[in-house]
This record gives C-alpha cells, structure tokens and sequence, in this order.
C-alpha cells in the first residue's frame, strides 16, 4: 500500500509540474508563432504564394475544362470561381497584402 500511495503521489506531482511547464513553454510558441505571423515579410510571402496557388488553380481549371467540357461538376466549378474571386478584393494594407 505504502508503494502505490508514493506512485501515485509522485505521478500527481509529476502532472502538476509536466502542466505548468507545459503552459509557459505553449504561451511561449504561441507568442512566437503571433510576432512571426505579423511580420511583414512574412505576409507578403503568404500573399504571394497564395496568389500564385490561385494562378495556377485557374489554369488547371481552364486546361481541364476545355477538355471535359460540360462533364465538369458544379461544385468544382464554383469553388474554382469562389477562390478566383477571393483573390481580387480590394482589402489590402500598407504593405500590399491582404488583411485576411
């Protein structure tokens, strides 16, 4: 009994220190995550690939459509025209991308 009382003591005080150390160092990811996120440079690169993801998901449609024609589902079709049309809004900053 006296074995089991000290595992699970040691297995509490080992969860309660595991979980605050845990916290700070997910709080401190976190922060890093959000300053890199905010960066400028960093913005303008997501933008850009995302513009050139849109490019080229637009071409894909195109080369696909000419050659099947009316057998293109609706719903390819749509999301197709749906991102199209995400990337040519007027929301942007300073710095030239996107406020998304």
């Amino acid at each position: 009994m006296r074995y089991r009382l000290t595992f699970v003591a040691g297995l509490a005080l080992g969860y309660v220190l595991g979980t605050r150390a845990g916290r700070e160092r997910y709080e401190q990811l976190r922060k890093s995550a959000r300053e890199i996120a905010q960066n400028p440079a960093v913005r303008n690169t997501v933008e850009s690939a995302s513009q050139q993801g849109r490019e080229v998901a637009g071409k894909a449609f195109h080369t696909v459509s000419e050659k099947m024609g009316d057998r293109m589902p609706d719903s390819v079709a749509d999301r197709v025209r749906s991102l199209r049309e995400r990337g040519q809004g007027p929301g942007e900053d300073d710095w030239g991308t996107s406020n998304t």
